[in-house]
């Protein structure tokens, strides 16, 4: 750690915890994450033999895949210190943000299943806890080739309406589209939460959920995407050609019920972005810090030259403020989970990507021409904070829709 991290009243518990996930994330997802940004094609990425299976053990083995689930079903919500859960997804972030996001997208089937009274959602969400191989993986199966922003923002306009639509029929849905190619996991995914349209003369306000398993007939997987930033993630399209998915898999059939559970989505997807970038840009100072200690410029470190110590000020300072409010964001969230405040999580989402995004680029700086060189983090790091500004809601958008929720 290059400087004092200031938090108080850690329990000796949480401490223990984080040291953990700490060496975990370091010796663990860190290597492998450059070792998987560095392979040629997404499809090594998710080879037999790739590490990114050591990382989905390693996280089920040390329970982090709990933290989101209640107690009754084999989780651990209820016992967890309140500040844990945040520092520990930010400690991810700082090691890996794309392996963080797929560990976080992996679990979301699983923790939503536990949100609904219905038998065989908790039986769902009781097996991925038992889970400790990472044979269970989950995505959230929401763009679409022609809708992105377009999930952001209500509508009973018809005409952007969901492509991915299901019908009824006796005790099954026919459903039928396909998803993009920036479904995280999607490529991978064992079980999915699935937003598809019931009615689609409703347009965006005529959905419902389901959470389904995608062993189901009619479904099928396109090219796992090839992308700039964030490649140990692996992202890809779900395909539906008249997939029968069983009646008590469409958990909310009502699409006037969508609201809350859209609302609810908005904050805790954004929430843990904006951890996962505090972290991130944390990294990335870090990595600038440490390189200006020990480059040697005019007889003297680096550090001690004027320009770049007050522009490693700068960033410490942007830095701070993101992680903080980040963290004030999570821990107000976490402790109102039916009634998050959904302008913060978004807010904080925008702030932590442009933070960790401009940290990096100021590192690049700082690095000079061996921050080109991808022998050394922080030009993937750069790239995956670029990326970020993107995923999960392009940030301009984002921002229109939280000035709804202020």
């Amino acid at each position: 750690m290059a400087y004092r991290d200031i938090d108080i009243n850690l329990t000796t518990e949480t401490k223990v915890m984080l040291l953990e996930v700490q060496k975990f994330s370091m010796e663990v997802m860190r290597p492998a994450g450059i070792k998987l940004d560095s392979l040629s094609a997404p499809e090594e990425v998710i080879a037999k033999e790739s590490p990114l299976w050591d990382v989905f053990k390693g996280f089920r083995q040390r329970d982090l895949h709990l933290l989101q689930i209640p107690k009754a079903l084999g989780g651990l919500a209820e016992d967890l210190d309140p500040m844990a859960a945040l520092l520990m997804m930010e400690q991810l972030g700082y090691a890996d943000a794309g392996l963080t996001i797929s560990m976080g997208a992996s679990c979301m089937p699983f923790s939503y299943a536990a949100m609904f009274p219905i038998p065989e959602m908790h039986q769902l969400a009781r097996d991925f806890c038992a889970d400790k191989e990472g044979k269970m993986i989950g995505c959230w199966a929401i763009t679409e080739p022609d809708h992105g922003t377009d999930w952001t923002f209500d509508g009973k306009d018809p005409k952007p309406g969901t492509s991915v639509e299901a019908v009824l029929r006796g005790e099954e849905y026919i459903v039928n589209g396909e998803t993009s190619a920036s479904v995280s996991n999607g490529s991978i995914a064992t079980h999915a939460v699935l937003r598809v349209a019931i009615d689609p003369s409703r347009g965006m306000e005529g959905q419902g959920l389901a959470i389904i398993p995608l062993d189901l007939p009619g479904i099928s997987r396109k090219r796992p995407l090839d992308k700039m930033g964030q490649r140990p993630l692996n992202q890809g399209s779900i395909v539906f050609r008249d997939a029968r998915i069983p009646k008590k898999y469409m958990v909310i059939p009502n699409p006037d019920f969508m609201k809350t559970i859209h609302d609810l989505g908005l904050a805790y997807v954004n929430g843990g972005m904006a951890l996962i970038f505090a972290g991130l840009a944390k990294a990335a100072f870090d990595e600038a810090y440490r390189y200006a200690k020990s480059r040697v410029q005019g007889g003297r470190p680096i550090v001690e030259h004027q320009s770049i110590k007050l522009k490693l000020m700068k960033m410490f300072t942007i830095v701070e403020a993101a992680r903080a409010n980040a963290r004030r964001m999570a821990l107000y969230n976490g402790l109102n989970p039916t009634m998050p405040s959904v302008a913060h999580a978004v807010v904080a989402k925008c702030f932590s990507t442009e933070t960790a995004f401009t940290v990096a680029s100021e590192a690049m700086q700082v690095f000079g021409g061996y921050g080109l060189t991808r022998e050394l983090p922080i030009e993937k790091m750069f790239r995956d904070a670029r990326a970020s500004m993107i995923g999960d809601g392009i940030n301009e958008a984002l921002a229109l829709k939280a000035a709804e929720f202020l």
